[in-house]
């Protein structure tokens, strides 16, 4: 039997995050390291602390008018030989390497200083770290916690600490995935006027997809850009049949102005005709920048906030009717790679950005 580690979360930042890191959490299996969360957070008096599996929830009960949540996900992808951490330079160079620098445990390390440091913040604040966010939606930690106690994220503003350069990213995109079938009729290639090639007729959908001008609308102030992509084909049923089916996997990425339904029926328009499908749906979330908790917010960590171009779960936020912005250290074109890294200083900078707003 293994002991649980100790983490000192009051200490260095980045040595939070090596330490996080260090403890292998691909999602499934999260167990060993909300372990080790939960009983470092039951320390800190001030912090009321909940469990559901392997996601736990800390929050202060100050009576501040106003609640804010900071949320990150304790679940990386799988370990790609990049685990123990190794570091790289000294000072401003100082690089931390390895699986979850990026993905985002710099961003929980970050959340978890704040929590044990932080004891009369000028917002109550609830600590969300939960699991399984890089599997299937369904087995997603936060949307159990939504299902099964609201009540634990209920806020006037939420931060989701998605990798984002340290830059505020507003709001996400929707996400829809169709399946487009085009029928056809069998027959031998020999005697192929007898039959009618679905994968031929598939070219239309195909010609849709290429003459499509994707909307760049402006949302809350920030600038969107949508996209609708062929991801997949699949027909045929032999080297000597003519293929009487064909089917066209298609990826939409719309604005959080679109609705779930109204980016469906953007689509059934689209395709005219076809037998349009839909396998998988999430909306998107407007940014929220006009809330005066997300002002401060973005006063207090500066720069210029932009349109977050991805689907992440802020949407979960959004559905409960709490404004969400991601906002976290490393660059997000490095997460799931193998050469993930996290620069130090970022992580401290992302820090001293939310003790400027929190304090």
């Amino acid at each position: 039997m293994t002991s649980t580690p100790a983490f000192d979360l009051s200490g260095d930042v980045v040595a939070l995050t090596r330490a996080l890191c260090d403890i292998p959490s691909v999602s499934g299996q999260e167990k060993e390291i909300a372990d080790a969360v939960e009983i470092a957070l039951r320390a800190c008096p001030h912090l009321e602390v909940l469990r559901d599996g392997d996601a736990v929830v800390a929050r202060t009960a100050l009576g501040r008018p106003s609640r804010v949540v900071l949320a990150g996900h304790l679940d990386t992808v799988p370990v790609a030989g990049n685990l123990p951490t190794t570091t790289t330079g000294e000072g401003d160079a100082e690089m931390i390497h390895g699986r979850g620098t990026v993905d985002m445990k710099a961003g929980v390390a970050v959340f978890l200083h704040l929590a044990a440091t932080l004891s009369e913040p000028r917002h109550d604040v609830t600590y969300v770290f939960y699991d399984h966010e890089e599997v299937a939606s369904r087995l997603n930690g936060l949307g159990r916690l939504v299902r099964t106690h609201p009540d634990w994220l209920a806020g006037d503003f939420a931060v989701l600490g998605e990798p984002s350069n340290a830059a505020v990213e507003g709001g996400c995109q929707g996400t829809m995935r169709v399946r487009i079938t085009v029928p056809g009729m069998a027959a031998h290639p020999a005697r192929s006027w007898m039959g009618s090639n679905a994968i031929h007729s598939a070219g239309a959908v195909l010609d849709v997809l290429r003459a499509y001008q994707p909307r760049r609308p402006v949302v809350d102030g920030l600038h969107y850009r949508e996209g609708l992509n062929a991801v997949k084909i699949e027909g045929g049923i032999a080297g000597n049949v003519i293929p009487d089916e064909c089917a066209v996997f298609v990826n939409y990425r719309f604005a959080p102005d679109r609705s779930v339904e109204e980016a469906e029926a953007h689509l059934r328009e689209l395709f005219g005709s076809h037998q349009v499908e839909v396998t998988d749906a999430a909306p998107g979330a407007r940014p929220g920048l006009d809330h005066p908790a997300a002002r401060a917010f973005v006063e207090a960590v500066g720069g210029t906030p932009t349109a977050k171009l991805g689907w992440t779960d802020v949407s979960r936020f959004a559905a409960l009717g709490v404004p969400a912005v991601n906002y976290g250290p490393g660059d997000p074109l490095l997460a799931h790679k193998g050469d993930e890294q996290c620069p130090a200083p970022a992580i401290r900078d992302a820090l001293r950005g939310l003790q400027a707003w929190l304090a």
